[in-house]
């Protein structure tokens, strides 16, 4: 069977009105007559406008109801972020809820009548008697009533913030906090309160596995003192364990269930990498590999059943995707022949795995939703990311190049718009934060938006990221800013002798440990760049490995996996002062732009401001501009445009591309 892909004729999106997303439910305006596709974005020739590319996705989080027939999305529009459901059928608005600016994580169908959204804030001390940290919220809605509930709300003894969620067809079941420790509720839907306990309240807690008949299975535990995590399963009574292992850092997870709710995947544990996924017997305590080949990096569950059916690898190609289920493995084939040449992600399905939610990206393609329908023999674009034509989007290329001690560094090389056979261009350097993580090969924005403006943009996977192997991993082991720095570097010198780029006309911009590479480059690898703008960057390891350490025990396991990659001996290691921007910023040799959010729970604000404030001291030029209820993150489409508009002025001051 073939399929081929159209557009569905759109009109704008008549009204997303509904219940505001305040605490409590009430009554929604009364939704008018319209289509319920997102209206296209308006194309501009030329570059596009930074606000394009520092907006939130225009389409996000798109998921299908359990039989196919309904669709709910988020829409973005301006500022505003509003949740709109449609029915397939008639491409009629049958529901929805404007969010305002709140942020939206995710969003998922509950049955077929409610869907539920969480968000989360940055909350203070004052209000939760933790730490400032970032919280979640569920927002249920109805899509009979237009009403929305709010998760826990007026549960007794329980703090109305998710601590996990588990749906099971028409049952939402959360973790809640309350006084007596960490429990599972099943939450009624009408009015969200946490009617029965699944599981009473244990005061150590721990990372669950309910099955599709909402039964706790597994769990796994950790103990702070001993560094000991336990895979334990449900028995009468209580728990056993089934395997215990002392890990300070790398920590097993539960991921999923396996081929029966007997076995259990795990992300790291016996003889594994840490990122390693392996099966696990709930009966036996029997470890044995998954049934794919090659090494996946994520799994796929059946969206009823919640057991293994398949597994994804993801490279510099197509996504590799292997299946147990024959249903599942003809419905991908379908969709992979359709969008052949394209990178093409499955978002969600139906329950029967004949309605799909596929994105795909590729050249030209900033992210474009498609419905399929294989009973129809349908595949619809839906909505897009991005309002960018082809034109407006840069060849990204796949590149590796040498170390300086041989090893070899891949990443990808973002062009200009239009630009074929580069020669000669001003780069920017952006590496990924983490450090412990990894770019792909894909549309990424921000590169995106500097690309736009005449540079080539570089991103380096350097040592110390993951996904490349355990080698490539720990080659990073103590080497913030020594040979993970010159890493990114070594990337400059390579493509500048390819003749790619102009080693005279080179900036490093980047966020969290990428902004801490970005504070590096001028401080430690001098004579490179001229210019870096860091935003939520790293300045003093010394007071963030001290800052990490009151927020928990001393011995976390954070606090040991930044002294891991730090290469600190101990808590207050002075050493760290020689690889710190703030304490070398008299040998800063250009100007530096710092960017932090003010509600950032992750890298504390006081790290840029450190740096500032040494910069002023030893006469260095640099900027710093505050962004005003942002997080780590950049959730926001203001403070995000912001961060570009910042950025490029500051790189077409001191680096023009032109």
């Amino acid at each position: 069977m073939s399929i081929i892909p159209s557009r569905w004729t759109r009109s704008a999106v008549v009204a997303f009105m509904a219940a505001s997303l305040a605490a409590g439910s009430a009554a929604a305006t009364t939704l008018q007559e319209g289509e319920c596709l997102p209206p296209e974005g308006a194309r501009t020739t030329g570059p596009a406008p930074l606000s394009v590319y520092g907006s939130l996705p225009a389409t996000d989080l798109v998921d299908v109801s359990p039989s196919g027939r309904r669709l709910a999305y988020i829409a973005v529009i301006g500022e505003e972020r509003s949740m709109v459901i449609c029915d397939l059928e008639t491409l009629r608005l049958i529901g929805g809820v404007r969010a305002g600016d709140v942020k939206v994580r995710a969003l998922d169908w509950i049955g077929e009548d409610h869907v539920m959204l969480t968000t989360t804030a940055t909350q203070s001390g004052t209000l939760t008697g933790l730490q400032r940290s970032e919280l979640a919220e569920g927002q249920i809605y109805s899509i009979e009533t237009r009403r929305v509930a709010k998760a826990l709300d007026a549960t007794p003894g329980v703090f109305p913030r998710l601590v996990g969620t588990y749906i099971r067809g028409d049952e939402l079941i959360v973790g809640g906090a309350g006084y007596d420790g960490l429990g599972l509720y099943r939450i009624n839907l009408t009015n969200g309160r946490g009617e029965t306990r699944v599981l009473n309240p244990e005061r150590e807690g721990g990372s669950y596995l309910l099955n599709a008949d909402a039964a706790v299975i597994a769990r796994v535990t950790f103990d702070p003192r001993s560094k000991v995590w336990t895979i334990q399963r449900r028995v009468t009574g209580g728990w056993r364990d089934i395997w215990r292992t002392e890990a300070p850092i790398d920590a097993p997870s539960l991921v999923s269930f396996g081929r029966t709710d007997r076995e259990v995947v795990i992300r790291g544990g016996q003889d594994s990498e840490y990122d390693q996924l392996r099966l696990l017997n709930l009966d036996t305590g029997e470890w044995s590999d998954l049934p794919f080949t090659g090494r996946p990096t994520g799994i796929l569950v059946h969206p009823r059943t919640r057991l293994l059916i398949g597994a994804s690898t993801q490279g510099d190609g197509e996504v590799e995707m292997q299946f147990l289920d024959t249903e599942a493995e003809r419905a991908w084939n379908t969709v992979r022949a359709a969008f052949r040449g394209r990178r093409a992600r499955l978002s969600a399905w139906s329950d029967d795995l004949r309605v799909l939610v596929v994105m795909t990206e590729g050249a030209g393609d900033p992210g474009t939703y498609h419905v399929v329908d294989l009973n129809r023999r349908t595949a619809e674009v839906f909505g897009e990311t991005y309002p960018l034509s082809p034109d407006q989007v840069g060849e990204v290329r796949v590149i590796s190049y040498p170390a300086a001690d041989g090893l070899r560094i891949p990443g990808y090389l973002t062009l200009p718009p239009g630009v074929t056979e580069p020669r000669g261009l001003p780069l920017v350097v952006l590496p990924h934060g983490g450090p412990q993580s990894r770019d792909y090969l894909g549309f990424d924005w921000w590169a995106q938006a500097m690309a736009s403006r005449g540079y080539a943009v570089l991103q380096p996977n350097f040592r110390g990221s993951d996904g490349l192997g355990r080698a490539h991993l720990e080659a990073g082991y103590g080497e913030w800013g020594l040979k993970m720095q010159t890493d990114l570097s070594d990337g400059v010198r390579w493509l500048a002798s390819e003749g790619i780029v102009d080693p005279g006309r080179v900036c490093i911009v980047g966020a969290s440990y990428g902004g801490y590479a970005a504070m590096a480059g001028p401080t430690l690898d001098q004579g490179v760049y001229r210019c870096a703008v860091s935003v939520a960057g790293v300045s003093d390891l010394r007071a963030m490995v001290q800052w990490e350490a009151e927020q928990g025990r001393r011995d976390s396991p954070v606090v040991q996996y930044w002294n891991r990659f730090m290469g600190a001996d101990r808590l207050g290691d002075r050493s760290l002062d020689d690889r710190s921007p703030a304490a070398q910023a008299a040998r800063a040799d250009a100007p530096i732009l710092l960017l932090h959010g003010r509600d950032d729970t992750v890298v504390p604000f006081t790290q840029s401001q450190r740096l500032a404030d040494a910069l002023q001291r030893a006469g260095r030029p640099y900027e710093f501009v505050t962004l005003d209820g942002e997080d780590h993150w950049l959730s926001r489409a203001d403070t995000r445009t912001r961060m570009l508009n910042e950025t490029l002025r500051f790189l077409e001051t001191h680096n023009p591309a032109r």
